[in-house]
């Protein structure tokens, strides 16, 4: 297959279902979580649980990088650009998402602050060069996928000598937070991974390679359209009715086993592990994120400004952070889709386009079987 569209055939998805209702063992349950936000929304767009037989259940995970970011660090945006004056470029994703007192970068726009909504870092530094009298500060977040760009702002920010831009890191990494979820035992039992797709470009497949081994739970990379998410459900199942447990590529259209070395490369010139870093609905995980190295410190909103980071729970109305460890579902939460809506969001998971509440909204609150 060559063209999208390939990959959204009605006729082939259905006969992807029956060939996974054929190996499914009856007496068992197949509980598989589809580890990124993007995922989550092909599943419920395309309704692909409700091919599925009942055993088989897609689960969601703590993929949405807006989701997963906690309210400390969100405030920590809010305080750049009301208390310290910095004119703040964010992703679009960031502006709604309630902070403390349910105040966010969109209601401080509102109250005076400089927010920017931007499409890339490069906006952000092509503003830091407009307007040198500015401080702009790029409030970064996301996996392994955004962190690269945001490493090669650093680099080109200091060798134009671009002391008015910094940047306030929140890059996190999917596979301590996939360990994270199997031994903590926050979440709940899983059978295997149904694994990101855009962040494995760049990190590779092999960097699964031990969590399947250790935790003797299959890991398949697949990609974003229905077909793939189908034929990476198949895989997955052989490998649990065989006893198997390893890493596989459903993806092979652009993921390789050991992914893009330049930019990992550009990544560990910038970036060094942080000790812990605080998730929405994980709590704290060790080595699961990235802090810019003190020789870039000059380029560190976080340092630049002094920054301290709180912790803040949830909203207590809110499952937002039992949706991200998989023990619950949106529907479970009793603000969805009441309350809780995109245009008046209580936290994170309805905000985002890859929020596991936004998508079922859009998709599937009216369906009679959940489609996961």
């Amino acid at each position: 297959m060559k063209y999208v569209d390939e990959f959204r055939d009605g006729h082939a998805a259905r006969a992807l279902a029956a060939e996974i209702a054929a190996v499914v063992q009856p007496d068992r349950q197949y509980r598989l979580m589809e580890f990124c936000g993007g995922h989550t929304h092909a599943i419920a767009r395309y309704g692909l649980s409700a091919l599925l037989p009942d055993n088989v259940e897609l689960i969601h995970g703590p993929g949405c990088p807006v989701c997963v970011l906690p309210i400390g660090r969100l405030d920590g945006a809010i305080a750049l650009t009301l208390e310290h004056g910095v004119t703040l470029c964010t992703y679009g994703d960031t502006l709604r998402v309630p902070g403390s007192g349910r105040m966010s970068l969109y209601k401080a726009r509102a109250a005076g602050g400089d927010v920017r909504m931007v499409y890339s870092v490069d906006d952000a530094l092509a503003l830091a060069r407009a307007e040198p009298q500015r401080q702009v500060v790029f409030f970064a977040i996301g996996f392994e996928t955004t962190t690269p760009p945001t490493a090669l702002a650093l680099l080109t920010a200091r060798a134009e000598g671009l002391n008015n831009f910094s940047v306030y890191a929140n890059h996190v990494l999917t596979p301590a937070a996939m360990r994270h979820l199997l031994a903590s035992g926050d979440g709940v039992a899983l059978d295997g991974f149904i694994g990101p797709s855009h962040v494995s470009t760049v990190i590779g497949s092999d960097a699964y390679a031990d969590i399947a081994r250790d935790s003797g739970k299959p890991v398949v990379i697949t990609g974003f359209e229905p077909l793939d998410v189908l034929i990476g459900v198949r895989m997955l199942i052989e490998q649990i009715n065989q006893g198997r447990a390893e890493v596989e590529n459903q993806f092979i259209r652009a993921v390789t086993a050991t992914g893009n070395r330049k930019a990992r490369q550009v990544v560990d010139e910038v970036f060094a592990l942080r000790p812990v870093f605080d998730w929405r609905g994980l709590g704290e995980v060790a080595a699961s994120a990235l802090a810019i190295r003190p020789e870039w410190s000059a380029w560190d909103a976080e340092v630049k400004f002094g920054l301290t980071t709180h912790s803040v729970a949830d909203n207590k109305a809110c499952e937002c952070g039992a949706i991200l460890q998989g023990r619950k579902k949106p529907q479970d939460c009793k603000v969805f889709a009441t309350v809780c809506t995109p245009d008046n969001p209580l936290g994170a998971c309805m905000v985002s386009s890859e929020g596991a509440c936004a998508a079922h909204y859009a998709y599937g609150r009216f369906v009679s079987k959940e489609p996961a």
